[in-house]
């Protein structure tokens, strides 16, 4: 016979069996039930990040084209391309003009290493009626510097060709990385502008954007703002996140209080956790990279020859410098924002989706990557909170 006491044991075992069942087959009854959310409800002791709080009304604006005397940033669009990619990124300026631009008249800055055709110069002014400016790079600005050892350089791409690294074997890419780090924002054509969004070909727009970002970053005092945030390639970076500590080392007073340091590592610096901000979409304060610590935070890298002798890219490089040189409630994820880039994209979920009028499918907040270097399934992978994504840790640092 069972005892009272038998019973009731036997009957909280079944409840936490099903608890346990739930909660690894039902995220949100997991994320509901958890300790830390039951103990938040109790303490209130959640401090969320900023993008949870909605955009202010004052910054939408109705559908009619703004107004002469609306306010507005000294902001441009950044279009680095090559005089191929017309058709991509023809693609990439109509979704801007459709979606956000039509209202808010914002300028075009495009750039290339060589002079636009005037056929490519035509087609893109059909498309807007506001300013469209076009420049030319430096050839210092592009080019591998003479200083570099040519023949280290030749060696470690071609061993990154036979390691299957992605863009392993390329100078352009190289080159493109190098400019998009250090020389974009010194560009004469940028010189008059203050804040600007980076706008690659052929990528997908999702959602109407009704509301000024650029005057946001401008009235809260941000300065880099992204949507895609993932895990940069090990082998393409093996030593710069030693550079990175030996120039903080020596330039501690360059590193921000309340940084986001945490983003980066999860042991206070010692190693990087390879997270990173994907760069190809940015909208960020120009006079944050024109000022002295990421200044000389580039020129101590360049100086290494990582872009040449590895591979560095652009984005760990923003990355780590916004990371560290800002205080981390200046780094802004746009999460209203729908955006794709293959092979990843994000999409705004629930309530910004409905009033961004966006596209995309929300069950499909997906990327598939492609890389085949790095070992991961063939399957596509929510890019906000999948193992790949680096978003929950932008979140943290909040915490």
């Amino acid at each position: 016979m069972m005892t009272p006491m038998r019973y009731i044991l036997l009957v909280l075992g079944a409840i936490i069996s099903i608890h346990y069942i739930l909660s690894f087959t039902h995220e949100e009854y997991g994320k509901a039930t958890s300790i830390s959310s039951i103990t938040e409800q109790w303490t209130g002791s959640k401090s969320n990040p900023p993008y949870k709080t909605p955009v202010p009304d004052e910054y939408y604006k109705p559908d009619s084209p703004m107004d002469i005397q609306d306010r507005k940033a000294n902001a441009t669009f950044v279009m680095l391309v090559r005089n191929s990619d017309l058709s991509g990124i023809m693609s990439s300026m109509k979704q801007i003009e459709d979606r956000f631009n039509r209202k808010f008249q914002y300028p075009y800055v495009f750039l290339n290493d060589e002079p636009f055709t005037q056929t490519f110069k035509d087609r893109i002014q059909a498309l807007t009626n506001t300013t469209v400016e076009f420049g030319v790079i430096p050839s210092d600005h592009w080019h591998q510097p003479s200083w570099v050892d040519e023949d280290r350089a030749s060696k470690s791409r071609q061993e990154m060709v036979n390691n299957n690294v992605i863009y392993g074997g390329s100078v352009p890419y190289r080159n493109m990385c190098r400019f998009n780090s250090g020389f974009f924002y010194r560009h004469e054509l940028l010189q008059k502008y203050r804040y600007y969004w980076r706008v690659e070909p052929d990528i997908k727009l999702f959602c109407d954007v009704d509301y000024d970002p650029f005057l946001m970053m401008q009235d809260q005092n941000k300065v880099y703002g992204f949507t895609i945030s993932l895990y940069e390639y090990q082998a393409t970076i093996p030593t710069l996140w030693t550079a990175v500590k030996s120039f903080i080392n020596a330039n501690p007073e360059f590193v921000a209080p309340g940084n986001a340091m945490a983003f980066l590592s999860d042991d206070a610096g010692e190693s990087y956790n390879l997270c990173h901000f994907w760069s190809n979409f940015e909208i960020a304060d120009l006079d944050f990279w024109r000022g002295e610590a990421y200044s000389k935070f580039f020129e101590y890298l360049d100086e290494q020859g990582g872009f040449y002798y590895e591979r560095w890219g652009d984005a760990p490089v923003h990355s780590i410098g916004a990371a560290l040189f800002a205080k981390k409630e200046q780094i802004h994820f746009f999460n209203d924002i729908g955006y794709r880039h293959e092979p990843f994209q994000h999409c705004p979920q629930g309530d910004a989706h409905a009033k961004g009028k966006c596209w995309c499918d929300p069950g499909q907040n997906f990327g598939k990557y492609l890389h085949t270097n790095v070992r991961l399934p063939l399957k596509f992978i929510s890019l906000d909170y999948e193992w790949y994504s680096c978003l929950n840790r932008y979140d943290k640092i909040f915490s």
